[in-house]
């Protein structure tokens, strides 16, 4: 940790592409947090935080709200401490999210099918479905098998 580069709130706001009041704001709001302060009182921040505060906004992108984006990153926090692992997650969380919402938008297209397109269909889906569930379980540390 201590060999790790340090960011003053202009260099972070530069790197993550956001405004140096965006990531007051996001202070305030305890979204993200300074890893310590410099001699001269300069808040300083970490790659962690850049990697959390590049999730933000991907979040944001997404459509999520602020309070929304928190509890997420709260929940993601719970589960690992390890950065990687909760980028993961979060991408898996959105890409999911926007697949609910496909699926939601084929619903009309899907009850238009007959009985043997549905069955196709069912065979299809089922088998990567079940698949992502077990690899999300495992991941979650919640593995039925072991």
């Amino acid at each position: 940790m201590e060999n790790e580069k340090l960011y003053k709130i202009g260099e972070l706001a530069k790197l993550a592409d956001v405004s140096s009041r965006t990531i007051d704001y996001y202070t305030k709001l305890n979204l993200i947090e300074p890893e310590k302060r410099s001699d001269t009182n300069y808040r300083l921040y970490s790659d962690e935080t850049l990697n959390r505060l590049k999730r933000i906004e991907t979040m944001k992108n997404e459509k999520y709200t602020l309070e929304e984006i928190k509890a997420n990153l709260q929940q993601w926090s719970k589960v690992s401490p390890d950065d990687t692992v909760r980028d993961k997650l979060t991408s898996i969380q959105l890409h999911l999210e926007q697949l609910m919402k496909e699926a939601k938008e084929l619903g009309p297209i899907i009850q238009q099918l007959k009985p043997n397109q549905l069955k196709k269909l069912y065979r299809i889906l089922t088998q990567p479905t079940a698949a992502c569930i077990e690899a999300l379980i495992v991941l979650l540390g919640k593995n039925p098998f072991s």
